[in-house]
């Protein structure tokens, strides 16, 4: 009788494994660039600027993470930038009016809050009316939506911002709790949730079922349009969050707000390690992913570098992502 003997991985396997890993390749990114912006500019490495930094990684975290329920299941929402700016517009009529009746800034804010939701999950499913039942592709849809709410947010506000709402609404960003304000630990809370709601739950299952394969995902009993339906309207409850958080930091809301949104919850996702062909992804990538750019972003400003030369790093990095996933992709296929 033989006994077999399960050699321990080595240490340089160990070390392959690691930078195999999407989530630890980021890190190292993130520290990277936090090192660097740092070398640059001491007051990088302070609390008030990652104060602000994650103030700036709140909306885009929002937007991405429902981004990142839509691409697992191979699908795509160009509306979240302008589902942003027209909830945040809507919401700070709702709030301008209660506010000259005199209700109570708490409840302003709290209805505020119901009426952004509520945009978002509107436009949420007409994208989702525009795709399962009209059959249009997700691409056109909501390219659709984008260019109609984006409209629809500067007619309704002749261009300007909408204002006189709850005075208290500006402090509520203020960080309380270290680097952190009471909205943004919240919405800490709601992307771990989601994320384990994602990664855990049926609804999870269903929604990598639905990228990874449609025809044998409603073989096996998945009612694949409902599904497509709760996904983006989950996209749409998210950005209509990022919307209200806007309203919250600038007290008005700007028919401006979320513009060029939705590329950047796109290229956190895809930095992430999510695969557009859908079925890939995970939560930690996204806000990793939200976190690099949202940093880049800060960096750039800090050390004097003009803000347009994001675009062009954010390019880099997506380009680094999609060669970092082929590569790994022919590793395995090589093995």
């Amino acid at each position: 009788m033989t006994t077999q003997v399960t050699q321990a991985p080595s240490t340089s396997s160990r070390v392959k494994g690691l930078f195999k890993n999407q989530q630890f390749i980021l890190v190292l990114v993130l520290i990277a660039m936090v090192a660097f912006f740092s070398f640059k500019n001491h007051i990088f490495f302070t609390t008030a600027v990652f104060a602000n930094v994650l103030s700036d990684w709140i909306p885009v975290v929002l937007m991405a993470v429902g981004e990142t329920f839509v691409i697992i299941t191979g699908g795509i929402d160009l509306s979240v930038g302008s589902t942003v700016g027209f909830s945040g517009v809507i919401a700070a009529f709702a709030m301008r009016n209660l506010t000259s009746h005199n209700v109570n800034q708490n409840e302003t804010l709290a209805i505020g809050l119901l009426v952004a939701v509520a945009v978002g999950a509107g436009i949420g499913l007409i994208n989702a009316l525009l795709i399962t039942r009209a059959r249009i592709v997700p691409f056109v849809a909501t390219l659709a939506t984008l260019g109609a709410f984006r409209g629809l947010c500067i007619v309704t506000t002749g261009g300007g911002p909408v204002g006189d709402g709850p005075e208290n609404a500006i402090n509520l960003t203020v960080p309380k709790y270290g680097p952190f304000n009471g909205p943004g630990l919240v919405v800490v809370i709601i992307v771990a949730v989601i994320g384990l709601y994602l990664h855990k739950s049926r609804f999870g299952r269903y929604t990598y079922a639905i990228g990874s394969n449609t025809f044998a995902a409603r073989s096996a009993g998945i009612n694949v349009k409902m599904h497509l339906t709760k996904v983006y309207v989950l996209s749409g409850v998210l950005a209509g969050l990022a919307g209200f958080y806007l309203y919250l930091r600038l007290s008005v809301g700007s028919p401006s707000s979320g513009q060029s949104g939705e590329l950047d919850a796109i290229a956190a996702v895809v930095i992430g390690g999510a695969a557009l062909a859908g079925g890939i992804g995970r939560i930690s990538g996204t806000v990793l992913g939200s976190f690099i750019l949202t940093t880049v972003t800060s960096g750039l400003i800090i050390i004097g570098v003009a803000p347009n030369w994001k675009q062009v790093v954010v390019a880099i990095l997506i380009a680094a992502a999609v060669f970092s996933q082929g590569l790994r992709n022919w590793t395995k296929g090589g093995e």
